[in-house]
């Protein structure tokens, strides 16, 4: 018995920032600067006090109207990912359980993961289904990102969207996900982080006064990223990635149809597709419209592709994602 994405959606924040109204924080910057600098063109921002379980619920919410076949009573199980949780305990994902009115037997769990945060919910669920411990997983992504970026931050203030996601993956006569590749390289710690907020370093009162600029003081800690060391660390592990990733599953590089990757940036995105020596038309693209959605990017990636009727049944489509950690992850699946 395998597995398959039976059901996808996602939800953008009704606010969306484009680079003339981002420009007027900015007035050494035009919008083309913005554009060449991150390759966006807008980004959703959510409102205040919206976190990125209230995006997720929105998903859900658009996932059940878009599939009238589609019942929440058939979710045996829910992960939710995220890098922001609701509270130090009870985890998210029960809160969520409860807001949805799943089943009293389905269980739930919270994945702090990041960008790679949908693959590892993702091969998760396909290891459950395929073990029998579950028949039908409701995995949930919220990411609120630019509640992290310092107003000075221009390079990651225009890089970065908010955004929720929801997909449900279900029992398959025939698997339709691939085995699972993984990397970690916790060396990149320093690159790319949000050090201030957990238990570790705790927001305090220095923290406070230090940005009383900011909105509410950056409650939810500071991104910090070294781009250069990001884009290097891309360059150096995600083509052998992506080569590892199509030997498990015994594929070749031309028998794939098309190429997801974490939506990170249009340059690593770009220089990624040149070094793995892809073909444009089987590189999949929609940065320009949301940004880094972190854990949300490669499922809005799929969803607009199939809204954009680019895939159709049986494809082959290599998903790869990488970000905070180092981590990295990779599978093939079939459409």
């Amino acid at each position: 018995m395998g597995a398959s994405i039976k059901y996808i959606s996602y939800f953008l924040p009704p606010l969306a920032i484009d680079n003339v109204a981002l420009a007027k924080g900015y007035p050494d910057k035009t919008p083309q600067d913005l554009f060449d600098i991150s390759g966006v063109h807008k980004r959703h921002i959510a409102s205040e006090g919206v976190l990125g379980s209230d995006l997720a619920l929105n998903a859900v919410r658009s996932l059940v109207l878009e599939n009238s076949d589609f019942s929440l009573n058939e979710i045996d199980f829910l992960i939710f990912s995220t890098l922001v949780l609701d509270y130090n305990s009870p985890t998210t994902a029960s809160v969520l359980h409860r807001k949805l009115g799943l089943n009293l037997n389905c269980g739930a769990l919270d994945l702090p993961q990041g960008c790679t945060g949908f693959l590892y919910s993702l091969s998760l669920a396909s290891a459950m289904i395929s073990a029998g411990n579950a028949k039908n997983v409701l995995i949930l992504l919220g990411e609120i990102p630019t509640k992290a970026i310092h107003h000075d931050d221009i390079a990651l203030g225009s890089i970065f969207g908010d955004a929720g996601a929801a997909l449900v993956v279900s029992e398959n006569q025939t698997s339709k996900i691939g085995k699972f590749v993984f990397g970690t390289f916790g060396e990149g710690f320093d690159f790319l982080k949000v050090e201030v907020g957990g238990g570790r370093n705790p927001i305090n009162s220095e923290w406070i006064k230090k940005y009383d600029d900011q909105e509410l003081n950056l409650p939810y800690g500071r991104i910090e990223m070294n781009g250069f060391e990001v884009l290097r660390f891309a360059l150096k592990e995600i083509p052998g990635l992506l080569d590892r990733t199509l030997l498990m599953n015994n594929i070749s590089i031309s028998e794939i149809d098309f190429f997801v990757f974490h939506q990170a940036s249009a340059m690593i995105l770009k220089s990624l597709q040149r070094k793995c020596d892809i073909p444009q038309g089987k590189f999949i693209s929609y940065f320009e419209e949301s940004g880094n959605t972190v854990s949300c990017s490669i499922p809005i990636a799929l969803k607009k592709g199939a809204d954009d009727n680019r895939f159709k049944k049986g494809d082959k489509i290599a998903l790869i994602a990488f970000g905070i950690g180092f981590s990295c992850i990779g599978t093939v699946i079939e459409w």
